[in-house]
């Protein structure tokens, strides 16, 4: 299995780089032509990440049902096992994203276990804030030099841009890649 970095995909990449949730190789083969820089799945499928050069973040399995078929895998900054957890992804080779919700939580998460990519959550969203408001209060306290990916699920390309403005290195999207990114991949 041929590492596939997902840091340096969205280091790499011009303006703000867009993950795509996928369920099967098609999905995949389509986000990848249309401009995604990397492949989000919530099982562990070996077969697809034998059809994409993408790099693939699992979100959901653990790092051990993940390795071999994933290069990332999220992992949530609640619990007791997090250290845990990140160490044995390094052991297994697979790159850690931490899923951070709230303050609390991503200051604990960067005293304890200083991963380089963190997943801003929008989940403890005031009932009156919009998704996209409540993550761009959580990026000020991501540190210099730190990847912030945006969990933004029905993602318009307006939110796009503005996370990206904001200064979001990637966003995590359900949607049609191109309809966010338009004819490629340009900075927006």
């Amino acid at each position: 299995m041929t590492a596939r970095r997902l840091s340096q995909a969205i280091a790499e990449g011009d303006g703000i780089s867009v993950l795509v949730e996928v369920g099967d190789a098609p999905a995949a083969r389509i986000a990848e032509a249309a401009g995604a820089e990397g492949l989000v799945v919530r099982f562990v499928a070996a077969e697809l990440r034998a059809q994409t050069s993408l790099p693939v973040l699992a979100y959901g399995p653990g790092p051990d049902a993940a390795a071999g078929a994933a290069d990332a895998v999220v992992l949530s900054a609640e619990g007791d096992t997090l250290h845990q957890l990140v160490d044995r992804c390094y052991e297994l080779g697979v790159e850690v994203v931490v899923r951070v919700r709230d303050d609390e939580e991503l200051e604990r998460v960067f005293e304890h276990v200083d991963p380089e990519i963190v997943l801003l959550s929008a989940e403890r969203a005031d009932d009156e804030q919009e998704h996209r408001e409540r993550l761009l209060e959580l990026l000020p306290d991501v540190p210099a030099g730190k990847l912030a990916i945006a969990e933004l699920a029905n993602a318009s390309r307006g939110d796009v841009e503005e996370l990206e403005r904001a200064g979001v290195d990637a966003v995590l999207v359900t949607g049609d890649v191109a309809a966010l990114v338009g004819d490629g991949v340009p900075d927006v």
